[in-house]
């Protein structure tokens, strides 16, 4: 199946079994925004829960913090939105579509990458296993070709980056032939850069309101609590503050359904440390968030770092885990040595001390600050693009199952009276009665028991539980396993030690 038809279908899976609507539909949508549903709001939660307990549960000098969306627009001054916050735009003049230039340039990157990639796996397929790929990449006239272009726009894409050079930038996209996709064309505008921040006011009466701003990222909140979270909860160097909450950014070119949107949800925490050792805890993090990713089982090869060309004003080491979606590697998490420039900041702008008095070695300093930041939306549509497969079963048919981690599954477990009498639906209430303490549950009993089971796959619930009329006779029902569809008969007392242990975060932060 073409990734770009994958897509489609995710997006359209994604709408009809209750995980991702567009909002206002009624009103015939609002772009890049979006709602999670009945199914996709749950997703959500246990992806948010996997990432809480696993930074706050498993380390005793990380804590969580709630702060506001609005905060005081000096804020934003000193953390250096207001001046720098902006992404390089372009237009094509005949679709009147606007790009933004620099995923223009990287996508084009991308394309000599997988041209390399194909004449690697035709020569595979040719030479089986006789097939030296090294050496092939070494000295294989089409493949040196691509690499030196490759190369060549890679090196002229990072000077423009690193210089903020715009002309420059769009001197690229006309020399590399890139055409607008929409019109086939060529007919660029200059690239000019465009402020991400949404703006609103605070005040009873116009004459008298503040321009204030919706947060385009959770850290600053983080940052201009630091002594508070410190001194109350008695926090030593090395220690972390941990935070969920939505951001806001005016994405001009919003695309690629959820992963770039205009509201949208972060996981943060940000890891303060003695100067000198940033490196060290950089790298340390580095390895753990990979380590979060990989835990899931979706595959070592599925993901990657991807280190920046251009540096953040407030970085001096920065890297991304991208996973492989429908439509290529993309970012899903970033990983950033942020150095004191916060802290520095937000000190030089309040007029206010922010220091740590360092006991062990007697002095007052600045920390340095390791930050790790998911994008939960981000995160979900990985899960997603993950978990969705098509089976052919053995009679010819084809089910679409989302192979969840347990531990994610939006509904843990599904309890499926045989037919509508009989006393059944009554049995199978009381099961679920007895079970949704423990974990979610569904109850269902409208159509066939085959279908039912369909529609269990495509939410993606690991186990089924089927209520017959044998039930009623030796208090046993039939468990079905989603992945390998076989049925066990259990006794419903061993139903609780059988599945919670398997559909519980817990499973999955024990494996780290």
């Amino acid at each position: 199946m073409a990734q770009e038809d994958l897509f489609k279908k995710l997006v359209s899976h994604c709408k009809e079994y209750g995980f991702v609507f567009p909002s206002s539909e009624i009103y015939d949508g609002l772009a890049a925004v979006y709602d999670y549903g009945q199914n996709g709001v749950e997703l959500k939660n246990n992806i948010k829960k996997y990432w809480w307990d696993s930074m706050v549960l498993l380390h005793e000098n990380i804590v969580g913090l709630d702060s506001s969306i609005f905060m005081h627009p000096t804020i934003w001054k000193a953390s250096g939105h207001i001046d720098a916050f902006n992404d390089p735009l372009i237009d094509n003049k005949d679709s009147k579509k606007r790009y933004r230039a620099d995923v223009l340039v990287e996508d084009q990157i991308a394309k000599y990458d997988d041209k390399i990639n194909k004449e690697v796996a035709k020569a595979a397929k040719k030479f089986g296993d006789a097939f030296d790929e090294k050496k092939f990449r070494a000295t294989n006239p089409r493949i040196l070709e691509h690499i030196s272009k490759r190369d060549a726009l890679h090196e002229c894409y990072k000077k423009a980056m690193n210089d903020n050079d715009l002309n420059e930038l769009r001197q690229i996209i006309i020399d590399e032939g890139i055409v607008c996709p929409i019109s086939g064309t060529k007919n660029w505008t200059d690239v000019r850069q465009f402020n991400l921040m949404f703006s609103t006011e605070m005040g009873s009466t116009s004459e008298g309101s503040m321009k204030v701003y919706l947060r385009p990222e959770t850290a600053q909140g983080i940052f201009v609590n630091f002594l508070n979270v410190q001194k109350t909860g008695r926090m030593k160097i090395p220690f972390g503050i941990a935070q969920i909450g939505k951001a806001f950014r005016n994405e001009i070119v919003a695309r690629q359904f959820i992963f770039r949107m205009r509201e949208f949800e972060q996981m943060e925490m940000q890891f303060f440390v003695r100067p000198g050792t940033e490196m060290e805890w950089f790298k340390k993090w580095k390895e753990n968030r990979m380590r979060w990713h990989q835990n899931l089982g979706f595959g070592a090869d599925c993901y990657r770092f991807h280190d920046h060309e251009k540096l953040a004003h407030y970085a001096n080491a920065a890297t991304d885990i991208e996973y492989l979606m429908p439509f290529g590697f993309k970012e899903v998490e970033g990983i950033h040595s942020r150095t004191d420039f916060d802290l520095s900041q937000h000190e030089k702008f309040s007029g206010k001390s922010i220091k740590y008095f360092d006991a062990e070695l007697n002095k007052s300093y600045t920390p340095y600050d390791i930050e790790t930041s998911i994008g939960v939306d981000r995160m979900f549509l990985s899960v997603i693009c993950a978990a969705y497969h098509e089976e052919i079963l053995e009679n010819g048919e084809t089910r679409v199952v989302m192979k969840f981690p347990p531990a994610l599954a939006p509904v843990k477990l599904a309890v499926l009276p045989l037919v509508k009498k009989d006393g059944l639906p009554e049995k199978a209430c009381e099961i679920i009665d007895d079970l949704k303490f423990h974990f979610h549950c569904q109850y269902e009993e409208k159509d066939s028991i085959g279908k039912r089971y369909r529609r269990q796959d495509a939410i993606g619930t690991p186990y089924c539980v089927t209520v017959d009329h044998d039930t009623l006779k030796d208090n046993t029902v039939t468990l079905r396993d989603r992945d390998t569809m076989k049925q066990e008969r259990v006794a419903i007392d061993k139903l609780n030690d059988i599945i919670a242990e398997r559909v519980s975060i817990t499973s999955l932060l024990k494996k780290l």
